[in-house]
């Protein structure tokens, strides 16, 4: 049988390829950063990491690590609820939800599994779920998983969302599910539309914060923050993986009721391994240092709109963004691909994004910004920009 399937899996491989939508890994032999180095021994300014702080090889959280290495081991060999539990778990589940203004978390191996357990053990096939038309892979999947109606609207359509709630009025609950920065475009929900029709229409909402915590929001603290509706939402899901240091390890924090029915239900946290000691321990001292002070905030904001600025000033074809995810639209996916790679040799690590992972004719570049960023090292990648644009007939 394998035979007949090894040919078949060739061939859609070979497809892939021929139509220039084949991912190649790009081997990184350093710490993530704002400069990193590759496998072949060079050294190049990297613009499309989550690293939106610039935390991923902070000092201070690589020493909270070590120190757990030593206090609390390397793993904990177990689920949650059997001999799985640390007191360092505990306490960085406290920190998230001080952090965002909730009464309670819960801790996944990764958003992933926090969006994939959070619909099946709430909802019915008497509820209906809400969803956003660019919502995150993860969010689909945990949508799949439950029984509960579905209904879509198109991205941050107010509109089109009423029209999905007066319908959904059959059921007995009622979720609205959007993403607080959508990744591939870097626009951010108005949720405060949203709040406004889940109180007419009687709703819950539920929020991922994992492109939108620490970089949106005049301390970082998300959309709820920027819409001062900190506490006010039902549900919230995110990540240790991306702005809060770019490690692993996924979060749902809300209301204490929620929370305390996926610590029973949930399947990705009933049957997944707890998260590391060490993870955990950063994730502590990570929230401690954002209580401390808003300067990688305010450094984040400062670059992006600059690069934003002078990228639109250039030419270049910019969806407006609301966050540090700059989508550079090229539509083409194998223009992508070859801009992608002119711009390594010229010292600038991105990459190109099509179909699947966006739709397709809609390929772009999606730049990150991070707060790690010095002003010549913006300036340097926006003149690569340029000249390889130039070349390619782009601007």
């Amino acid at each position: 049988m394998y035979q007949n399937f090894k040919s078949h899996l060739e061939n859609e491989i070979s497809n892939i390829r021929e139509a220039g939508l084949f991912k190649n890994e790009r081997i990184i032999v350093s710490p993530q950063g704002s400069v990193i180095r590759l496998a072949n021994g060079k050294e190049v300014l990297n613009f499309c990491a989550n690293n939106y702080l610039g935390l991923s090889n902070n000092s201070d959280l690589v020493q909270a690590a070590k120190d757990a290495l030593d206090t609390h081991g390397y793993g904990v060999s177990s689920v949650r609820f059997i001999c799985g539990t640390q007191d360092l778990h505990k306490q960085l589940e406290a920190s998230i939800a001080r952090f965002f203004g909730t009464e309670d978390t819960i801790l996944y191996a990764a958003c992933f599994d926090a969006n994939g357990g959070v619909f099946e053990p709430l909802l019915t096939e008497d509820d209906a779920i809400i969803s956003d038309s660019l919502n995150h892979a993860s969010i689909i999947d945990g949508v799949r998983l439950c029984k509960a109606q579905r209904y879509r609207y198109g991205n941050a359509d107010m509109e089109d969302l009423e029209n999905q709630l007066k319908a959904a009025q059959a059921q007995r609950f009622r979720l609205i599910v959007t993403d607080g920065v959508f990744s591939m475009d870097g626009n951010v929900a108005p949720l405060d539309k949203i709040y406004h029709l889940s109180e007419k229409y009687n709703a819950m909402i539920m929020v991922d914060e994992s492109h939108s915590a620490g970089v949106v929001g005049e301390t970082g603290r998300g959309v709820t923050e920027l819409y001062h509706l900190r506490g006010k939402i039902e549900i919230i899901t995110g990540t240790l993986g991306k702005a809060f240091g770019g490690a692993i390890g996924g979060f749902t924090t809300g209301k204490k009721e929620i929370i305390d029915l996926l610590r029973q239900r949930s399947r990705p946290y009933l049957f997944s391994n707890s998260i590391p000691p060490m993870v955990a321990a950063a994730g502590i001292k990570l929230f401690a240092m954002m209580d401390e002070t808003n300067e990688l905030q305010e450094k984040l904001h400062t670059n992006t709109a600059y690069f934003v600025k002078r990228m639109k000033a250039a030419g270049f074809d910019i969806k407006p963004t609301e966050s540090a995810i700059c989508a550079l639209m090229l539509y083409d996916a194998k223009l992508s691909q070859d801009m992608a790679a002119m711009l390594l040799e010229e010292g600038i690590y991105v990459i190109g994004f099509y179909y699947p992972v966006v739709p397709k004719d809609l390929a772009r570049i999606r730049i990150q910004i991070s707060a790690a960023h010095q002003s010549e090292q913006l300036d340097k990648a926006i003149e690569a920009f340029m000249k390889v644009g130039k070349e390619l007939n782009v601007i």
